[in-house]
């Protein structure tokens, strides 16, 4: 990640009246499709990307979020279909809500395979930058769509209204939501928990009533949300890890001229390490808030929740257990007949290019 927060530093953002193309069509309004809220550090670069996109073009491009699902109807797993048909412009996109019609995607989710190394960040960035991302691009752009850029969710953890988990048969017979994916209810079945697949539009209202006993989200969803009134137990387990993607589809991208895609794809680049650096904050090495207050984009008012996630939640009252190595290999080992189920349905090529890219990390 230091390389590629280096790299990025050089970027200049030109804040001078660019001269765009006379004979340019421009649309009144561009559709921007996130499955996130405004409060969340995803939505707050995502809203930064739009202000500063409209800015950097004299306010040529005008892009609308609708957040929290709203071009999906609230069916997030609709959204790469959506996406296709050009129902949204430009989308901020998990490969979660993906999966089932992008099996590729799950790369990033088979258990503790990115995840399981020393500094997960650093290997999550590796992949992202070297040739697995770049072949993930490569079938999205077959799709008619282009990737701008890389952001993220978080690294995925554990929470229940039950007991700490430290041990594999700490989840016997846990009812845990999980979003609608083979690939997490088998995991969740093979540590023997019983999952169950539930829209995150019900997921709050399930847990609040102990309908369900926990629910696996990053720290960014987790606080927004407030899980922490209702969910007592946090374990930092980091089974898998949720990238995000910023998108435009390409019929829209080729209408804009060469320089308005150049501002567009840089200002995307820099908000998408926004959206890296915050949804690490306080997690990482700190890396994190260097670049943030190199940037001038540390959070101004210094509250808790956005500095320092795993603190925040502990003053609330949450028992925070992180697993050790030791503690985290036992997971893995069961689950190791899950992720070598779904290498084939991720593509072993694939699987290859991004043990090749993390084994570069030094």
């Amino acid at each position: 990640m230091k390389k590629f927060l280096a790299a990025l530093s050089l970027v200049v953002f030109s804040t001078l009246s660019i001269p765009f193309a006379a004979n340019a069509a421009f649309k009144p309004e561009y559709k921007m499709s996130v499955n996130i809220a405004e409060i969340t550090p995803q939505g707050k670069a995502a809203d930064w990307f739009v202000k500063e996109v409209k800015r950097r073009t004299d306010g040529k491009v005008n892009i609308k979020i609708y957040w929290n699902g709203q071009l999906m109807s609230g069916k997030a797993t609709n959204e790469l279909l959506l996406m296709r048909k050009n129902v949204g412009d430009f989308s901020i996109s998990s490969f979660i809500n993906w999966a089932p019609q992008f099996p590729a995607g799950n790369l990033f989710l088979l258990p503790w395979f990115i995840t399981g190394k020393t500094d997960k960040y650093r290997a999550l960035d590796a992949v992202e930058a070297g040739s697995a991302g770049k072949m993930l691009e490569s079938k999205i752009d077959k799709m008619n769509l282009k990737v701008l850029s890389w952001g993220e969710q978080g690294l995925r953890e554990l929470t229940n209204n039950k007991r700490p988990i430290t041990s594999p048969a700490d989840m016997k017979d846990l009812k845990i939501r999980v979003v609608g994916s083979p690939l997490f209810l088998e995991i969740f079945k093979a540590l023997g928990a019983n999952p169950m697949n539930i829209s995150w539009a019900e997921a709050l209202t399930a847990l609040q009533q102990n309908t369900v006993d926990g629910q696996e989200n990053p720290y960014s969803i987790y606080i927004p949300n407030k899980i922490y009134e209702f969910q007592k137990y946090l374990t930092e387990w980091s089974y898998n890890v949720d990238p995000l993607i910023y998108v435009v589809h390409k019929d829209v991208w080729n209408t804009f001229p060469k320089d308005v895609q150049r501002i567009i794809e840089e200002t995307a680049v820099k908000a998408g390490q926004y959206n890296k650096a915050l949804a690490r904050l306080g997690l990482d090495n700190g890396e994190s808030e260097k670049w943030l207050k190199a940037n001038n984009l540390y959070p101004a008012n210094k509250d808790l929740s956005a500095i320092n996630q795993r603190a925040f939640v502990e003053s609330k009252g949450v028992k925070v257990t992180k697993l050790t190595p030791e503690q985290a290999k036992e997971f893995a080992d069961i689950v190791k007949p899950v992720r070598e189920k779904w290498i084939p349905k991720v593509g072993k090529d694939l699987v290859d290019a991004a043990n090749k890219d993390m084994s570069k990390i030094k």
